[in-house]
């Protein structure tokens, strides 16, 4: 399988990607029958990832955490608490920052960054070549569980954001808006990893995945689309449906393991900012939390 590179926004730098897991999702989403059955296996029994939480929630875990660090250079003075405060290894990896540390960009017609994250960008749906992989598209219907999805969002734009089990976890507004109550739609727990969705781009509509519905004053209608991955069974909301969001206000957080956010805009209702959609269509951008996104 190729590397996976990624450009760093603000150091306009490309680097390759450590990837977490590695030789398993190497086995896990190779050719041949063997691995497709351990593959529908971990994805698709509840009590494997189950197992695994139960793990990371465990205090023998808390060992993990300094190599976990070190391993991946995390910044810990960004952290809200002190590292020997967190008492396993999921505290951690659903970590609070200090405020300071994600600055979010003002202006009422700025969109921003809901995550720390691996972005693709894509401007005008429908003339996009592909999803995430040249060629292959999945379903935005299926995606958000809704046949009769308006064409005003299939017409529309979408940022797709992998977020890495060594990104921060949780995951914001990127507009003003008033939120709905998240529409929950189950499904497996398969990769969303690169390698992964390039066997099959569609794990992203079989996935377990939560759809809410923002109410913009600036930006119309949102729908915000969290996906569950391998080993996250858990997505926890911290928000207040219906209540009045600020971008940048914590909508809530993956517990561990890999995660993806997808979210629409209407047709016409934001334009990403341009160094965004610099370089090769398919490759991801990292972003941070609060960085400009785009503007209407």
């Amino acid at each position: 399988m190729d590397s996976i590179v990624v450009r760093d926004r603000v150091s306009g730098k490309c680097f390759e990607e450590q990837v977490y897991g590695g030789n398993a999702l190497r086995f896990l989403y190779g050719p041949g029958f063997i691995r497709q059955i351990c593959r529908d296996a971990a994805c698709r029994l509840p009590w494997i990832s189950a197992l695994a939480g139960c793990w990371y929630k465990s205090f023998a875990s808390r060992k993990s955490i300094l190599p976990f660090i070190e391993r991946y250079g995390i910044d810990a003075s960004e952290f809200a608490e002190p590292v020997n405060a967190y008492s396993n290894f999921n505290d951690f990896f659903t970590r609070k920052l200090k405020l300071q540390s994600r600055p979010i960009a003002t202006g009422e017609n700025i969109a921003v960054m809901p995550a720390d994250a691996r972005y693709l960008f894509y401007p005008e749906v429908q003339k996009s070549d592909g999803f995430i992989v040249k060629g292959k598209k999945f379903s935005l219907p299926e995606l958000v569980g809704k046949e009769d999805l308006e064409e005003s969002f299939l017409n529309g734009s979408m940022l797709i954001a992998r977020l890495c089990p060594s990104d921060y976890h949780r995951f914001h507004f990127p507009v003003d808006c008033k939120a709905g109550i998240p529409k929950l739609i189950n499904g497996m727990l398969y990769s969303v990893n690169p390698w992964a969705l390039a066997k099959d781009v569609s794990y992203l509509t079989q996935n377990k995945r939560f759809v809410t519905e923002l109410d913009s004053p600036q930006f119309g209608k949102v729908l915000y689309v969290e996906i569950g991955a391998t080993n996250v069974g858990s997505v926890v909301e911290t928000y207040n449906p219906d209540n009045f969001q600020k971008k940048g206000d914590e909508k809530g957080y993956f517990e561990f393991g890999a995660s993806c956010l997808v979210v629409l805009f209407q047709k016409g209702s934001i334009q990403f900012d341009k160094d965004l959609l610099k370089g090769p269509l398919h490759q991801e951008v990292r972003c941070l939390v609060g960085q400009s996104l785009g503007y209407f």
